[in-house]
């Protein structure tokens, strides 16, 4: 899934020529023809099972082993040592055999494959778990569904980029981890936050009158689970794709010195509110507090931007039927305006621009919030270059490897 950039490429040049993308990735389909989406565990239309394979990054129709091969349906096990919980893809009768996440059939209702001859138990999204909520409190079955909704997306997503997605053998390893929690005995909130690779994240996050009114109180525009998950795993790709590398000078030039006192700059940020004139150079205002949160907000801006407009594209929408007043960005806002695939970026966040306008109306015609409701400044721009520049190289390093 490396060849995500190609893919993205060729899906605006076909949006550019005004015509329908060749690749269809994004769209996924049952054996009966019947679309479905991402999440589904089933066809509504069929009743086929349906399993997200991570290397392929669709979501297939399976057929139990059992239907395709001869063995005692009687028992747990065949005769050739497959389980009846033993899967291939419906159209590949001889290819490889799956068996589904252990989460499945608990509240993450994970509709995960994992290899059949992998001893683990869980998909590698559920596996990246230390904690889970306790499920035997009220609500925390329901908030964990979403918790594990939103972080399966994101796996998927990072896999998408052909990004690294490590599980942690222990925590400040390089690997990735994830506690799911909630309040303690007396009360006492998580926080949500990083730390070498362990993400936590407060599971009453998950409920929508709680995060409206922690976004009212800290006069956010924009609060929602998978946000979360975005910010703070750019935290932790920060750890791995610039601390300690050749990056990180230059860095240092976009978003300013991350050696400056972090928990200094959180108590200003929360005590005097941003530096007068933000707006101009951060996505955010809590990205203007210190180097680490503007990259973990921009980071997770790109995510939203990646994601948002490879869907569009890849169902075949564009933005050109319309005439929107906008004033397209050129080079002369990128940090690197001669990389060889400036012009490519440019064009993509373009196309964001565009997309998110008609996405707003469509919002407001609803009655609901923007669906996007913030403005890129040229700064912010420059800076979504630098972790596109980042993210592609470390992308093409690990297709090298293969």
């Amino acid at each position: 899934m490396s060849n995500f950039f190609n893919v993205i490429g060729a899906r605006l040049a076909s949006a550019h020529a005004s015509q329908v993308p060749e690749s269809r990735s994004k769209i996924f389909h049952c054996r009966c023809g019947q679309t479905v989406f991402f999440g589904n565990t089933h066809c509504v239309a069929c009743g086929a099972q349906l399993g997200f394979e991570t290397d392929r990054g669709e979501l297939l129709a399976l057929t139990p082993v059992a239907q395709q091969m001869a063995g005692d349906m009687s028992g747990n096990v065949m005769g050739n040592g497959l389980s009846t919980d033993t899967w291939r893809v419906s159209d590949q009768p001889d290819g490889p055999t799956y068996r589904r996440c252990a989460n499945l059939i608990s509240a993450a209702m994970c509709n995960w494959l994992v290899p059949a001859d992998d001893p683990q138990a869980f998909c590698l999204a559920c596996r990246l778990n230390r904690t889970i909520p306790d499920l035997s409190l009220l609500g925390n079955p329901a908030r964990w569904h979403k918790l594990e909704s939103a972080k399966r997306r994101l796996i998927a997503q990072l896999l998408t980029l052909g990004l690294p997605v490590d599980a942690a053998s222990s925590v400040g390893k390089g690997g990735l981890a994830f506690d799911l929690v909630g309040p303690e005995a007396d009360g006492t909130l998580p926080l949500t936050g990083h730390d070498e690779g362990l993400i936590t994240i407060n599971v009453l996050e998950a409920d929508d009158d709680y995060r409206a009114r922690l976004r009212e109180a800290m006069h956010e525009p924009y609060r929602t689970l998978l946000g979360h998950f975005r910010h703070e795993i750019g935290h932790y790709y920060w750890d791995r794709l610039v601390r300690d590398t050749t990056w990180l000078t230059r860095f240092r030039e976009v978003f300013g010195d991350e050696r400056r006192d972090y928990g200094e700059a959180l108590r200003t940020n929360y005590e005097n509110g941003p530096p007068e004139g933000w707006a101009l150079e951060y996505i955010s205002t809590y990205a203007a507090c210190h180097p680490w949160e503007d990259w973990a907000e921009t980071w997770a801006h790109y995510l939203h931007m990646m994601d948002t407009v490879d869907t569009a594209l890849s169902f075949g929408m564009t933005t050109h039927v319309i005439e929107p007043d906008y004033v397209s960005f050129t080079r002369d806002v990128l940090v690197d305006p001669d990389a060889p695939d400036a012009q490519e970026f440019l064009d993509l966040v373009n196309t964001w621009v565009e997309l998110t306008g008609v996405l707003n109306e469509l919002s407001r015609s609803m009655g609901q919030r923007d669906f996007y409701p913030f403005v890129l400044p040229h700064k912010v721009v420059g800076k979504l270059q630098f972790i596109h520049r980042v993210v592609k190289e470390k992308s093409l390093a690990l297709d090298r490897e293969k």
